[in-house]
């Protein structure tokens, strides 16, 4: 069972009643933990593309979905190639500004995994 997301506001977000004030991944087992944007960081200069080297890390075998919190603006995208790795691996993409995919992850049932940026 995934953890409900209470809240969030720039710069946090609120998991089973945890404030954390960084990016977060959350894995199939429903454990979360920080993001990895240094990948995307070398590559791109921005933890606001998703590289292939972070797509790596976020993917986890047998994801059906991957709910990503693009932020507060809806800054975050996948480059081409971890939209690629992505979809050969059949993981459905569900990209939304945070405070929506927020909405979606507590929705959502299944084999669900997720990565939410916190800020811009």
């Amino acid at each position: 069972m995934h953890p409900n997301i209470d809240s969030t506001q720039f710069g946090s977000i609120t998991i089973a009643g945890r404030r954390i004030e960084n990016d977060v991944m959350i894995g199939l087992d429903g454990a979360v933990s920080k993001r990895q944007k240094k990948l995307s960081k070398a590559v791109y200069g921005t933890s606001h593309v998703i590289s292939l080297a972070e797509a790596e890390v976020i993917f986890e075998k047998h994801a059906e979905r991957l709910i990503i919190g693009a932020g507060h603006n809806g800054m975050v995208r996948l480059s081409n190639e971890a939209a690629d790795y992505l979809a050969q691996r059949n993981v459905k993409v569900d990209l939304a500004r945070t405070p929506e995919a927020i909405e979606r992850w507590n929705k959502a049932s299944g084999k669900v995994i997720a990565l939410f940026h916190v800020t811009c």
